[in-house]
């Protein structure tokens, strides 16, 4: 099978997909979802900055073509789901402990083989200014989020974290680096936080095969920013130790990015093998 924007995905033998899309907003970027869906059924998609309230999610749609749906919602801003083929349990919303008004984390336990997996969806601060209010936010929720994830490494093994992170690892992640430097997605604190999750036993799956130079997940509307690929991958698939060596393949679908009215984000999708 062929997706519908172009990238080749594996066949559905034995295999799951799981993937990570910042819609922002569902409301208008609803039917490019379903659409979506439709050519690239993959096993879970986490979606980000909902933006619509939560009794407004939309999920007679999605069971219409086959989809279960975890979701918490937010008027205007942020709001977080997992859509998947199979029913989800043991539904967490936002990090325990952690007192925010914001919709940013759902947590879900999937059937994976003869276990399970967790598959969390992350809409992770943008942080707005190095220094700032929000800034120092972002690292005060990432502290938290490393800590919950501790907790839950311990009751899941199979675990993988999927979402918009707002931040660009490396400087092979952002399209001009020097004119990076020191800013927002890129400061050393943030990516330090990354590095922390990684330190608990997580691997960026993207960063397991050999990818081309400047693939990019983001880029901003203004300035031709994606005609002229000046982009970032501040999006992620990051695994718990035990699924890595499943891990086939994970790529970044740019399709939908060319779409009229897009989402400045695209999808990323990594391939699983059940063992």
């Amino acid at each position: 099978m062929r997706a519908l924007w172009g990238t080749p995905l594996p066949s559905l033998n034995k295999r799951m997909q799981l993937a990570t899309w910042n819609v922002n907003s569902l409301k208008v970027r609803l039917p490019q979802v379903l659409a979506w869906l439709e050519a690239n059924p993959v096993d879970a998609l986490c979606l980000q900055e909902l933006k619509l309230d939560h009794d407004k999610f939309p999920l007679e749609a999605f069971t219409a073509i086959g989809y279960h749906a975890g979701w918490a919602g937010q008027k205007t801003y942020n709001g977080v789901a997992v859509l998947s083929r199979q029913p989800g349990a043991d539904i967490t919303r936002n990090i325990p402990g952690f007192e925010d008004h914001q919709q940013r984390v759902l947590a879900t336990t999937l059937p994976y083989g003869d276990s399970t997996i967790r598959v969390i969806s992350a809409y992770c601060p943008n942080g707005q200014e190095v220094g700032s209010e929000k800034y120092l936010y972002k690292l005060a929720w990432f502290k938290a989020f490393e800590a919950w994830l501790i907790t839950e490494k311990q009751q899941h093994p199979n675990i993988a974290v999927l979402g918009d992170y707002n931040i660009a690892p490396v400087d092979a992640d952002v399209h001009n680096p020097d004119k990076w430097i020191g800013q927002i997605l890129v400061s050393e604190p943030e990516r330090a936080a990354f590095q922390s999750l990684l330190a608990l036993g997580f691997t960026d799956a993207f960063r397991l095969f050999e990818q081309a130079p400047k693939s990019f997940s983001w880029w901003d509307y203004r300035m031709n920013g994606f005609k002229r690929n000046a982009g970032m991958r501040i999006d992620h698939v990051l695994l718990s130790e035990s699924l890595v060596p499943s891990c086939t393949a994970c790529v970044i679908d740019k399709g939908p990015r060319a779409l009229e009215q897009p989402s400045d984000h695209t999808p990323v999708i990594a391939t699983l093998t059940i063992r």
